[in-house]
């Protein structure tokens, strides 16, 4: 959960800063009719809000946008799926692509009916992948100078 509190912090921090830009166009810029400069602080109004708001109980915010993320995603892999169903005719894999549409469809409806416990599903996959990679990172790092005194053994060697 702390996690998700930093990434929080970290976009109330960028609502704040956005607003202020958005403030700071509404009000020095010339080039801009009246309706865009009053529409930019409004904006810049609204986001500066936004992150006070989400300052006040990072808590409750990090909760709010994980669920709306995971919301996101729901709809986003129906809605992958629809439009696969209907390329079905177009594709010359239609096994594949009936599958890939089915399962997007089905994985989008639990992801909407269980938000909750697809958070934390995707914050655990998170997890395993940013483990994952560090480890992969680490023995890259360890092993490129190898790597790099064998490139350039091949390349002495296709030189000569």
């Amino acid at each position: 959960m702390k996690s998700a509190v930093i990434v929080t912090a970290i976009f109330a921090t960028y609502l704040i800063i956005a607003g202020l830009v958005y403030i700071g166009l509404g009000i020095f810029s010339g080039a801009k009719g009246g309706w865009s400069r009053v529409g930019h602080i409004v904006l810049g109004l609204v986001y500066i809000v936004a992150g006070v708001i989400a300052y006040a109980n990072l808590g409750a915010a990090a909760t709010t946008l994980a669920l709306i993320v995971v919301i996101f995603i729901g709809i986003s892999w129906i809605v992958d799926g629809v439009v696969s169903l209907s390329l079905l005719g177009r594709d010359g894999s239609r096994v594949w692509t009936l599958l890939y549409a089915l399962l997007s469809i089905i994985a989008g409806v639990i992801v909407i009916f269980s938000p909750v416990i697809a958070g934390l599903a995707f914050w655990l996959l998170l997890g395993i992948s940013l483990v994952v990679l560090g480890i992969v990172q680490i023995v890259r790092a360890i092993t490129l100078g190898k790597d790099e005194k064998a490139f350039i053994g091949t390349q002495d060697a296709a030189a000569v």
